[in-house]
């Protein structure tokens, strides 16, 4: 598991400019993949041998006095609940504030890591500005300038300094599996029913939620791990806010798992909220099953099941790879079958192809369809080898990489998965030029 890094702070601190200098180029946004809020909250990011995942947690859109300490509470809350360290980002040219207090009070009584980076000193001779915020309680602060590069190298290093050694792992065999979903769309009901009350093991876990815990559970000699990010009922009177609150929930728990269960309520139908969920996991590669929970609720005939799925087809088109189940975990109507899709999705994730047969299937594709000219320029296709899974990925190798159209390239796409399955799992290209 990675390490998760959440920057918490007031609005106007320099979050979202240091979140950016953190990632640097790594920060990528595909703006052709449906459902992904060009507004990035999370980002995969390295220092030295390190990689982690950073967390931007937005800035509090404070409107009153009265508003103030919930939000700010809210906005700690959820850090402690996701981060293996907190980034206490605070402004040293506005000084130490109210808000500033409240969230330390916060992360201090936490028992997480919490690093005070104090913010907006650009000069050398503005550093005993980042003094009265040792008021707070949360050790030294360390003074930076996100917006001219100054001491983040030095951040790093003691962010760094807060990981969990690595250590090998001994639960090879275990299959991590999200739920991830809205609110109220019945994920813990979901898990409740697989379990049974009399095999529920419960395991709380250092580092997952406050409000969900870690369930293991095996079954035909199959040993699973339920990640359940349910308990997102937080009220608010900012519907933005509970979004975000889940979003970033949902990245923290997608991030762990091998496979990533998407449940959407059939009487809400699919929502802006669940393709950006969705989103979640297929940008980071997961294998995901779509779950359409609350059958027993929506009157039926022999072509409602058929017109659901078009509106997956079209509201989730980039997952055309995951299966599909129709569920009631009130009645268990069909609930049972996730753990045998589970266990397809799992093993197709971690499938390997031999160079040798991989190519010969290329060679057949390129024989069936061949590639398209672009501006008199033919693109070849020389070579295809998989690196490695989990997603599965494979390196096409090409005399230009600059040809290679996204439906072409789709195309072969299509070819892997008619030979080979890959049911569950989304697969990566690297095109790469021989030369």
């Amino acid at each position: 598991m990675q390490p998760i890094v959440a920057i918490v702070g007031r609005p106007n601190v320099g979050k979202s400019t240091l979140f950016n200098r953190i990632v640097g180029s790594r920060l990528s946004i595909v703006e052709d993949t449906p459902g992904v809020t060009r507004d990035r909250l999370y980002a995969q990011a390295s220092w030295q041998r390190h990689n982690f995942l950073l967390v931007d947690t937005g800035g509090l859109d404070i409107h009153s006095p009265e508003d103030m300490v919930k939000h700010i509470r809210n906005q700690a809350q959820l850090a402690i609940e996701t981060a293996t360290v907190v980034l206490f980002l605070v402004d040293g040219k506005s000084g130490l504030t109210e808000g500033d207090q409240d969230a330390a009070d916060i992360l201090r009584r936490s028992g997480k890591p919490v690093v005070l980076v104090v913010n907006k000193l650009d000069d050398i001779r503005q550093e005993s500005l980042a003094y009265e915020f040792y008021a707070l309680g949360l050790g030294e602060p360390l003074p930076i300038s996100a917006a001219n590069m100054l001491g983040l190298g030095d951040m790093l290093d003691i962010i760094c300094g807060h990981f969990p050694a690595d250590e090998a792992e001994d639960d090879d065999d275990i299959i991590k599996v999200a739920i991830i979903g809205k609110p109220n769309v019945g994920k813990s009901s979901i898990i409740n029913r697989i379990l049974g009350e009399e095999r529920v093991i419960v395991t709380p876990v250092a580092g997952t939620t406050r409000d969900a815990v870690d369930t293991f559970y095996e079954a035909g000699g199959q040993r699973y791990m339920f990640i359940d990010t349910a308990g997102i009922r937080r009220k608010s009177k900012i519907k933005e806010d509970i979004e975000k609150y889940s979003l970033i929930r949902a990245v923290a728990a997608v991030e762990r798992c091998d496979v990533a269960i998407l449940v959407i309520s059939a009487e809400e139908g699919i929502t802006d909220q669940d393709t950006k969920i969705a989103g979640i996991s297929h940008e980071m590669g997961k294998a995901g099953i779509i779950v359409v929970n609350k059958w027993d609720l929506i009157e039926k005939d022999n072509k409602t099941m058929a017109k659901y799925d078009e509106k997956i087809d079209v509201q989730l088109k980039y997952m055309a790879y995951a299966p599909r189940l129709y569920i009631s975990a009130l009645s268990g109507q069909r609930v049972m079958n996730m753990l045998r899709e589970i266990r397809v999705v799992a093993q197709n994730a971690a499938m390997r192809v031999q160079t040798g047969v991989l190519n010969e299937v290329l060679v057949e594709a390129l024989a069936r369809n061949q590639p398209p000219a672009v501006k008199g320029q033919s693109l070849k296709v020389y070579y295809m080898t998989q690196v490695s899974v989990k997603p599965p990925t494979f390196i096409l190798f090409v005399n230009n990489s600059e040809l290679m159209h996204f439906s072409y390239r789709r195309y072969i796409e299509n070819q892997i998965r008619l030979n080979f399955g890959f049911k569950g799992t989304p697969i990566h290209f690297i095109i790469r030029n021989r030369s």
